[in-house]
């Protein structure tokens, strides 16, 4: 069913903004791994709102709690369950939107495609389902330390029309200059302009959207199938299946058709005795398939769809009206969506690990 993702690693989230929790089951990690409920709510607490005065106020602790899967601290094999329960609800914010559509966001599909919806917060829709993703993902991200040493590091590089300069963004940036400004974006003066952008547009009830970039190193080639299920292909559909993202690219992205193929192509050369890229425009990935360069890839969020300022829209029964949302949400989805998009990037990484592993590495012949 479309609520699970992944093959040998998979995961299926479940719950609502506004039911009584939301969570995860982790079905196919490997038994014997040390994992805590507390190595996994570090990850929440970069999520959770709450955390600066560019995000929602909404007071969430995000207190994840593990029902079933591990025992005596290590994973035995079987289903994981993680659960997160919902506590600060403000439905009565929401009953206008009970038979009001509101513009750019799910309400309508939801009512089009199921004939009913939550309308509180958008219900299945809302950002809140992360909460699984991101509690999957530290379990994954440790795996992939432990193998390989894998390190992933997303970061927001532009709001609305602010970009960080490239050359600022041309390193592997640390979890310390990532998590130093409240919109994780590792250029401090970037930053700083970024977050006015996002003060000045809460103040009048409006939202901006931007970029974040995501970079992993550690991969080892040979990650990714072919044809269908190109590692690309593969992220893509994990980063596109986030809310409010709008666009995916990969090492040089739509700038590389502005280049002809002599100036596009990565030239190999053999380097501490592998082979390697001199370049690396084609983001990590040749093929479908991981080439042992640094991952590279952007993501695109649109501008928040709920905003506080009065919308021509209409009712369930197709009158035009007006709406203006009231309730906590975030003018910037940015700072929040970086720990989402690493999770989802680990949840990927690790399951076509574990494919290549079973189909190239089980048997020797």
């Amino acid at each position: 069913m479309p609520n699970s993702f992944g093959k040998l690693f998979t995961i299926t989230t479940w719950g609502e903004s506004h039911g009584a929790a939301v969570g995860v089951v982790i079905d196919g990690c490997p038994a014997g791994l040390a994992i805590t409920a507390d190595e996994i709510q570090v990850e929440l607490d970069r999520r959770r709102p709450g955390q600066s005065d560019i995000v929602t106020p909404r007071k969430e602790e995000d207190r994840v709690e593990i029902l079933a899967g591990v025992f005596e601290g290590k994973t035995m094999g079987t289903p994981i369950s993680l659960l997160v329960r919902n506590a600060d609800q403000r439905p009565g914010a929401y009953d206008e939107m009970r038979e009001k559509f509101r513009p750019s966001h799910a309400d309508f599909t939801y009512q089009a495609k199921y004939g009913l919806r939550d309308h509180r917060g958008g219900g299945r829709s809302s950002a809140r389902e992360t909460i699984g993703r991101v509690a999957a993902g530290a379990i994954a991200a440790k795996i992939l330390r432990l193998a390989n040493g894998v390190e992933t590091r997303a970061f927001v590089t532009q709001v609305h029309d602010i970009s960080a300069p490239l050359e600022a963004l041309a390193k592997f940036p640390t979890l310390a200059e990532v998590e130093a400004t409240a919109v994780r974006c590792p250029h401090p003066a970037t930053a700083a302009a970024m977050i006015e952008r996002i003060k000045a547009v809460r103040s009048e009830g409006d939202s901006v959207g931007g970029v974040i970039e995501c970079r992993v190193r550690g991969l080892p080639a040979g990650l990714g199938e072919p044809v269908f299920d190109r590692l690309e292909a593969d992220l893509a559909k994990a980063m596109l299946s986030l809310p409010a993202t709008k666009g995916f690219e990969i090492g040089s992205g739509f700038s590389g058709t502005r280049l002809k193929g002599s100036e596009h192509n990565d030239a190999f050369e053999t380097r501490d005795g592998r082979v390697r890229t001199v370049t690396n425009r084609s983001g990590g990935v040749q093929g479908g398939i991981s080439n042992g360069e640094e991952l590279v890839f952007r993501v695109a969020f649109k501008p928040t769809a709920t905003i506080l300022q009065p919308q021509k829209t209409v009712d369930i029964r197709g009158a035009a009206t007006e709406l203006a949302a009231r309730g906590r949400h975030d003018p910037c989805v940015l700072p929040r969506a970086v720990p989402i998009v690493e999770a989802m990037t680990s949840l990927v990484l690790l399951d076509h690990w574990m494919r290549q592993h079973a189909q190239n590495q089980t048997f020797k012949f």
